[in-house]
């Protein structure tokens, strides 16, 4: 199966998933001007769907919609979006601020990353999944991670590292943290899956929303980083308006 086949199987996979949860897609337009970031939420509970994109400067932050409706804020409320020395963060949760910190001291994402663990949220324990491109004008690389749990047991972290040394011009490597939905809700399974990129930030905007659940789906972002001075811009899109 050619490539292109293959992320177009994946796609319909993903858009026929009722509950993938929060994803992220890392790649390259197909012009090859731009590296793209791409991450959604979803949510089942009132706090969860309770929620909004919200730029500041060249970070993005979650905000909750109504204030008044707001209930526990420790897993909902972080900044998926970051960037320090040409290294742009992309993560589902409060791991940003690890990662950031560390590349800051001179430490890896893996370095942070082993500090870290799958979220606290018995019985479903959440992965964390976390990604990163580093812009060079050599050759710019990219990776994603997930920490999860087995079996939602909750007593093992797994920790895995994808990371790839090349980008390929249209495409993407995506990860979400549930492989469906459930109760407990099970963990995402392999290695992230290749996806079709367009050139344009808004058609990517509104492909990928189209294919998230209806009932589920509540922000999404994609983040352009220019190839050719690293320049970034966004689109972002909120059901609560």
């Amino acid at each position: 199966m050619n490539l292109e086949n293959m992320a177009l199987n994946n796609e319909k996979a993903l858009g026929e998933n009722s509950y993938p949860g929060r994803g992220i897609v890392v790649g390259m337009t197909p012009d090859g001007e731009n590296y793209v970031q791409i991450y959604w939420i979803m949510g089942r509970s009132e706090n969860s769907r309770n929620r909004i994109f919200e730029l500041e400067g060249n970070f993005v932050k979650t905000k909750a919609f109504d204030p008044a409706k707001l209930e526990d804020p420790s897993l909902i409320i972080y900044y998926p979006v970051k960037d320090i020395k040409g290294i742009h963060i992309v993560t589902n949760g409060d791991q940003t601020d690890t990662i950031y910190n560390y590349l800051q001291e001179g430490k890896s994402f893996e370095n942070a990353l082993n500090t870290r663990k799958f979220e606290p949220d018995a019985p479903n324990f959440t992965p964390r999944i976390s990604a990163f491109i580093r812009c060079s004008q050599e050759q710019a690389t990219y990776g994603l991670s997930i920490l999860k749990t087995i079996d939602n047991k909750g007593d093992i972290c797994v920790r895995s590292y994808f990371n790839y040394d090349k980008f390929t011009k249209g495409y993407g490597h995506c990860i979400h943290t549930y492989k469906s939905d459930g109760n407990p809700i099970p963990s995402f399974v392999g290695e992230p899956f290749v996806v079709k990129l367009a050139n344009d930030i808004e058609e990517n905007a509104d492909h990928f929303w189209t294919l998230l659940n209806d009932d589920n789906k509540i922000s999404l972002l994609v983040k352009y980083i220019s190839v050719k001075d690293n320049r970034v811009k966004f689109k972002i899109i909120n059901k609560n308006k």
